[in-house]
């Protein structure tokens, strides 16, 4: 049980004064250093109240009526502090408050209680202002926590307030070491418990962020892609094996469209449009962003896709990034292909490397804003600028 008192005072509020010289009140608890001050529906005229004694003087009809209402806020007020001082061992003024009003007080939640509230509302959304990968993410994230506070606190949960700088650095370590992350994950990982805390922050279940001392090392990674000659090598060569000749076709497909695996999954000729300029367009939503792109079907992609019919293969992410690494050995590219690769060929080898403009690059990738190519892509500019200078000397 707290020790902490509870202090009641009623305030006339001078500068809302209505037309008949009436003064509303005001009611301010105090708890735990803390006010909330709210209206009590009261109003009075100045010169009979009596601030010391806080009542309503003279006596009179009227008058006894506001003292009657008062008193009975106080009662009530009281009444709260008690059961809450009896069932809850913490609580705050907003919670004397609610349960004087007969609100629901908010209760103290975990942080795996905040991931579930957190999941579920945002579940809801799924299609609106989140998408299903996004939403899967934080399910992931939710279990990798439970998984340190098993380890770390042999514990089921732990409670919001009891959480700390050392409880965030405890579980920073367990991404490094129990987990093998690299620092590229780990700090996605890291913003994803720092939005549930803020979630948490927002929604009034805590009121410090453990996040505030703590900083999240970014990870900044070196761009791989393939070169003119690389991409042309890879271009120009056949493989016997149908299952390579498939990807390699499909991976040139992107390093001239740009589009992520999802999208080139989930292609079909009606994402084939017409565009302003009389040429072909390819026109989708982006899975991850939601957002809409649209990118020039050049031609070298154009003869891919008239190859399979405007049907491209379909192949699982796992098998088609397995048989990059047979291409690229097969080549002698000495580089870790991914389909991701092909994308950032677009947005270099492609785009930028023939003086294709940064916020267009952002436009045909169809980021969410120009930071994050600046952020990714920033430093080829510059490679390509210090070339151009070279010629010049």
């Amino acid at each position: 049980m707290n020790d902490y008192k509870i202090s009641i005072l009623f305030l006339l509020n001078k500068v809302k004064m209505n037309k008949k010289g009436l003064c509303p009140v005001r009611c301010r608890i105090t708890y735990s250093k803390t006010r909330k001050i709210f209206s009590t529906g009261l109003f009075i005229n100045p010169d009979y109240w009596n601030s010391k004694q806080q009542l309503a003087k003279p006596p009179n009809k009227q008058n006894n009526i506001i003292n009657t209402h008062l008193s009975l806020i106080s009662q009530k007020i009281n009444e709260a502090f008690l059961l809450l001082q009896i069932s809850s061992e913490n609580f705050d003024v907003d919670d004397i408050y609610r349960k004087y009003k007969g609100e629901d007080v908010k209760t103290e939640i975990t942080i795996l209680g905040a991931y579930d509230l957190h999941n579920e509302k945002t579940k809801k959304l799924i299609g609106v202002d989140f998408n299903e990968l996004s939403w899967s993410r934080y399910v992931e994230s939710r279990r990798k926590v439970a998984g340190f506070i098993t380890k770390f606190y042999k514990k089921k949960d732990v409670k919001l307030k009891d959480l700390d700088l050392k409880f965030i650095k405890d579980l920073e370590y367990y991404f490094k070491t129990e987990l093998n992350l690299k620092q590229a994950t780990i700090y996605r990982s890291m913003q994803r418990v720092k939005k549930i805390i803020s979630f948490a922050i927002a929604e009034n279940y805590l009121q410090r962020d453990p996040f505030n001392l703590y900083k999240n090392k970014k990870h900044k990674t070196k761009i791989i892609y393939l070169s003119v000659e690389e991409l042309d090598k890879l271009e120009k060569h056949n493989f016997n094996q149908l299952r390579l000749q498939k990807v390699k076709d499909l991976f040139v497909f992107c390093c001239y469209t740009g589009l992520a695996y999802q999208e080139m999954s989930s292609l079909t000729s009606n994402h084939i449009k017409i565009g302003f300029d009389g040429n072909e367009w390819i026109e989708m939503y982006r899975q991850k962003t939601n957002g809409k792109i649209s990118v020039p079907l050049l031609p070298k992609a154009k003869a891919i896709l008239e190859k399979y019919n405007n049907e491209l293969p379909k192949i699982s992410n796992q098998k088609f990034n397995s048989y990059l690494i047979e291409i690229a050995h097969v080549l002698g590219i000495e580089k870790k292909l991914t389909h991701h690769i092909a994308r950032k060929t677009f947005a270099t080898t492609v785009l930028l490397y023939n003086g294709v403009p940064m916020e267009i690059v952002s436009e045909l990738l169809g980021h969410s804003n120009m930071n994050i190519t600046q952020a990714h892509y920033g430093k080829i500019v510059q490679i390509k600028v210090s070339k151009e200078i070279d010629k010049l000397r």
